[in-house]
């Protein structure tokens, strides 16, 4: 039943996705407020993680997206965050504590302390006016364990315009997982990270709140983008969704034939996002 729900779901979404021209097209120059990017450096957890705002073209102020990178974080969707911006948003990435060159430690609980730290930076008025933000319309999005800091930090922020989680990893999953198998986890997604695979063991030890399930209820208030891949993780985000349904959510899944990265599927990804993005309310 499940399974036939989302594919029903899944069918439609593919049927009426066509490719916007902001995916292969660059918009228009505007001499007096240019498309540009600015370094960003903002305060978390008594250190200062590194971020970048891709501002889009024109005085806006621009509705935005900030996006958030999974375990270690390899792939970062940068391409994605350029798209966006051709389509007229502006998109922030960053860094979590501990990971890619932000100083401090990582953590779990800590990323989603992070994020909401750039929530807070880029709704503040002098941050949002410098960076041509409208603060009342800011999209949290995630790939993969950044998919589940944001159903965690979206899920108690009603204010935020929508969520989007992509190839999303539940991390309560492996919390009851014996310790090998949460060392074995650690220890293959420690690439550039501060910290030990026993730290990040114990850690995720501690991670069974923080669930789909937990975060469904404040979800539900918001619009919701989940785009599923063939990486096994699909079955839990179909829960998700059909958790969300019941709730009266807004919710639109999607699915693609290619691997956690979308590696065969990066257009694909980008006009699923940006499609979705032009569909919110203004």
């Amino acid at each position: 039943m499940l399974a036939a729900a989302a594919a029903l779901t899944v069918g439609t979404a593919q049927a009426q996705t066509q490719t916007p021209r902001s995916i292969f097209t660059d918009p228009p120059a505007d001499a007096k407020a240019p498309a540009a990017s600015e370094v960003l450096h903002i305060p978390s957890g008594g250190v200062e993680i590194n971020g970048l705002a891709y501002l889009a073209a024109g005085p806006g102020p621009h509705p935005t997206v900030i996006l958030t990178h999974g375990l270690p974080g390899n792939e970062k969707n940068l391409d994605l965050a350029q798209a966006i911006r051709r389509s007229g948003w502006n998109a922030v990435t960053f860094n979590y504590r501990g990971s890619w060159g932000s100083p401090g430690p990582f953590s779990f609980k800590g990323n989603l302390d992070d994020a909401r730290a750039v929530l807070a930076y880029v709704r503040d008025p002098a941050n949002a006016a410098r960076l041509r933000i409208d603060p009342k319309r800011i999209v949290l999005g995630g790939h993969s364990m950044g998919g589940w800091v944001t159903s965690q930090v979206a899920g108690s922020d009603p204010a935020l315009s929508g969520a989007i989680l992509i190839s999303a990893a539940d991390l309560s999953a492996p919390a009851a997982a014996p310790l090998a198998t949460r060392l074995d986890l650690a220890r293959s997604n420690m690439e550039a990270l501060n910290t030990t695979a026993e730290g990040m063991a114990e850690q995720i030890a501690g991670l069974g709140p923080y669930s789909f399930k937990a975060a469904a209820p404040g979800l539900a208030k918001l619009p919701v983008l989940v785009l599923t891949s063939d990486d096994g993780l699909a079955p839990v985000a179909e829960g998700l969704v059909m958790d969300l349904k019941g709730r009266g959510g807004r919710v639109k899944i999607v699915h693609a034939g290619t691997d956690h990265s979308w590696n065969t599927a990066r257009i694909r990804l980008q006009t699923e996002v940006v499609t979705w993005l032009a569909a919110l309310p203004k």
